[in-house]
């Protein structure tokens, strides 16, 4: 394939996670070490940073601070949530993305987490016929992304869900009273991360219940599981997925929720408070709701050495593979775990990726629809190993401190 030279985009966009920034310093630390690579521009608030024209020269960094970014959770760069248009019925936002790419010679773009912008800049690219490879580095503490077997911020995420549960178990059975705790995790149409409450159990200390969006939910089979278990130990854990939802797709929280995203999605919220007042009108015990909410995608004292060392991985391979002439590409993972586990980067197109959500098997949900099968639990614990050695200054994390340069065109 033909040597393609000129400037680099990474853009970040969507939640954050505890190890995007793992991946941004892949692709950034790579690019800048890549001959055919002129410039590395980080975009401001991901392709709104493109679209205004604030970009960060990640020349001017300190090395030691690019060093920290596996360590600092977040989006360095900044993140957004801004859906670019079908360019067939709407291309003012793809002319101005040409426009920037020109005035600054840029030939590739690498999207930390949106494939779906990556998939239309990438085929409006290819219309127009200016020759920039596009490359999408993913991120998803949700692990609902096509193409690969899991996604870098999912087991960080996981590991810090099932030692919190944990921990909250713990406390939840300090007094000789009744209780019943309900804990509210993350995740819309994909069970991934409620689920991982389960790894609790291998501690002694895991839910009770667990409710995942892959299966309709009924309140009165819900009320009769706890009962049955508070009934038998005066104590009942409840771990839940947001996003459940009843058989007519109604969501559980939908009552409480009226606010939505930049993807005119309900933002979620508020169950954990909701079923926790159900439980205490219907069965008279003592309730708590606890809501994790950001602190489960922001966890980095808790990451996993493998999901910091694997999202480092996919932004170096995204890197390396268009600079040896790949493009419309996601690079993915492909893993074993027939005795040991092994995770290698593959490239999957962005057509197959973008826009379609991995769930959890339903075999991997007990039949039941309260918990998850051993299957699931093995398909997780590989990805959560390992502890980082993250630095600390004053018994506190140290986090990267990026100057954010603006640059100018060439």
């Amino acid at each position: 394939m033909n040597q393609l030279t000129g400037a680099c985009i990474i853009g970040q966009s969507g939640g954050p996670t505890a190890v995007i920034n793992a991946s941004a310093q892949g692709v950034i630390q790579t690019a800048l070490k890549t001959p055919c690579i002129t410039q590395v521009l980080g975009a401001a608030h991901g392709i709104k940073g493109v679209l205004e024209d604030k970009l960060y020269d990640m020349a001017q960094e300190d090395p030691a601070e690019l060093d920290l970014m596996k360590y600092t959770p977040s989006s360095a760069l900044g993140s957004c949530r801004y859906k670019l248009a079908d360019p067939d019925v709407d291309d003012a936002d793809y002319r101005r993305i040409l426009e920037i790419f020109k005035k600054y010679d840029v030939r590739y773009f690498f999207g930390n987490d949106s494939m779906d912008t990556c998939n239309k800049i990438s085929k409006y690219m290819q219309k127009v016929g200016y020759e920039c490879r596009i490359m999408g580095v993913p991120k998803t503490i949700d692990n609902d992304l096509n193409g690969t077997d899991h996604c870098p911020g999912f087991a960080s995420a996981a590991k810090y869900i099932a030692t919190s549960c944990a921990e909250v178990w713990q406390d939840a059975h300090v007094y000789d009273t009744g209780m019943v705790t309900i804990i509210e995790i993350m995740g819309r149409h994909a069970g991934w991360l409620a689920g991982s409450a389960a790894l609790a159990s291998l501690t002694g200390c895991g839910p009770d219940l667990v409710y995942l969006p892959e299966t309709d939910f009924d309140m009165d089979r819900f009320l009769s599981d706890v009962k049955a278990v508070y009934d038998k130990t005066g104590k009942c854990m409840v771990a839940v997925s947001e996003g459940i939802h009843y058989a007519d797709g109604t969501f559980v929280s939908e009552a409480k929720t009226s606010a939505t995203d930049g993807f005119g999605h309900a933002q979620l919220g508020g169950l954990a408070s909701m079923l926790a007042e159900t439980v205490k009108q219907k069965l008279g015990a003592k309730v708590r709701g606890i809501e994790l909410s950001l602190l489960q995608r922001c966890g980095s004292h808790l990451a996993s050495k493998t999901d910091v060392e694997e999202a480092y991985l996919a932004g170096q391979a995204a890197v390396e593979a268009a600079a040896e002439g790949f493009t419309d590409k996601m690079v993915a993972f492909q893993c074993t775990r027939d005795g040991s586990y092994e995770c290698k980067t593959v490239l999957e197109p962005l057509d197959i990726v973008a826009n379609f959500e991995k769930k959890v098997p339903r075999a991997w949900i007990n039949e039941a629809g309260n918990g998850v099968t051993q299957e699931f639990i093995d398909y997780v614990l590989p990805l959560i190993q390992g502890e980082t050695d993250a630095p600390k200054e004053n018994a506190l994390p140290r986090f990267a401190r990026l100057k954010k340069v603006l640059t100018t065109s060439l």
